[in-house]
């Protein structure tokens, strides 16, 4: 193969990256790569403490050091954490995190294995109950829960029906921009959601989610700018002319605590996740389209939200007959 198979460029003087650069990058360690290369937020953010907490742990401070890693500091460092009596998904997020560095470490020829590898992790929890569902008064009052006049509450009457009629993710929700509720698949509106790890879903948009987003939008004047963020935050946004802001997914969350405190029930985000899922389920929703509706990779997880098999109508005690 020589220079002649390559593809050419009308002025290859005329580069964009300057050769500095393109030394400096060539250089990068691959385990500055593997970080820089993951997009979710909350992954970054997630894995940025597990590795900070195992720095601390084995007083790594340059990048290639992670190189020297053994099970056995591996395996310290998971009693480390069962020593602060961390929980059992706590601790396999620090080596999940790892075991993804590892892995790429792997791939770029840096490491001969994954040393996570074998280390045994804490079991998996059975979720049940953990994000209580509400029942269907309950989410029938929070939804009226909003000032059904002002801005604030047109959004977030609008926040809380995609949550209990769609059950996005918290951070699914404030990626939504004005496009993304405006996509027609056979004649029927759909909402297009961007879910983990990259994959995007499209949900047919349920007619009250679609009644409270054109309140909202209205009252807003925003329903025009179709690559602006469909729902924005109120006090970051006060300066006409400035890039507006979405609203975080921390807001979603405070602002679900504070409406279900006045109903006399204190619940997260996720809770409203587990209410759309449990009432799909229980009105006898098919399982795997509901997993594909959630945007889970295993049916093992949507089974968490399944309590069909805890009605006591439907044990098999009452199928005895003699």
């Amino acid at each position: 193969m020589s220079h002649e198979n390559l593809p050419t460029i009308d002025s290859p003087s005329k580069r964009l990256l300057e050769v500095a650069d393109f030394h400096r990058l060539a250089d990068v360690p691959p385990e500055i790569e593997w970080f820089a290369n993951l997009e979710s937020f909350c992954t970054r953010r997630a894995y940025q403490k597990a590795l900070q907490d195992f720095m601390r742990f084995t007083g790594i401070s340059r990048p290639e050091e992670f190189r020297q890693i053994t099970r056995a500091h591996l395996i310290a460092f998971r009693d480390e954490l069962r020593k602060r009596d961390l929980s059992g998904p706590t601790i396999r997020n620090r080596l999940a995190a790892l075991s993804s560095l590892f892995e790429y470490l792997c791939e770029q020829n840096a490491v001969t294995h994954n040393p996570v590898k074998g280390v045994k992790r804490p079991s998996v929890e059975s979720y049940e109950g953990k994000s209580p569902a509400l029942g269907d008064h309950q989410a029938r009052a929070l939804l009226d829960a909003p000032d059904s006049l002002s801005l604030k509450g047109k959004r977030d009457r609008a926040i809380l029906a995609i949550l209990l009629y769609h059950a996005l993710r918290r951070d699914e929700l404030c990626k939504l921009k004005v496009k993304d509720i405006q996509q027609e698949r056979r004649g029927v509106l759909h909402m297009k959601v961007s879910g983990k790890g990259g994959k995007t879903r499209y949900l047919p948009i349920h007619p009250q989610v679609s009644g409270l987003l054109h309140d909202y939008l209205e009252a807003a004047g925003h329903g025009e700018e179709d690559t602006g963020p469909l729902f924005r935050s109120l006090s970051n946004n006060r300066n006409k002319g400035s890039v507006q802001k979405g609203i975080t997914p921390d807001a979603v969350y405070k602002m679900v605590q504070a409406y279900s405190e006045k109903l006399g029930c204190r619940i997260g985000a996720h809770s409203l996740r587990a209410t759309a899922a449990t009432n799909a389920l229980d009105h006898q929703a098919d399982i795997a389209k509901v997993q594909e509706w959630l945007g889970h990779a295993n049916i093992s997880t949507t089974r968490i939200y399944d309590h069909r098999k805890m009605r006591p109508e439907d044990s098999p005690t009452f199928k005895v007959s003699y």
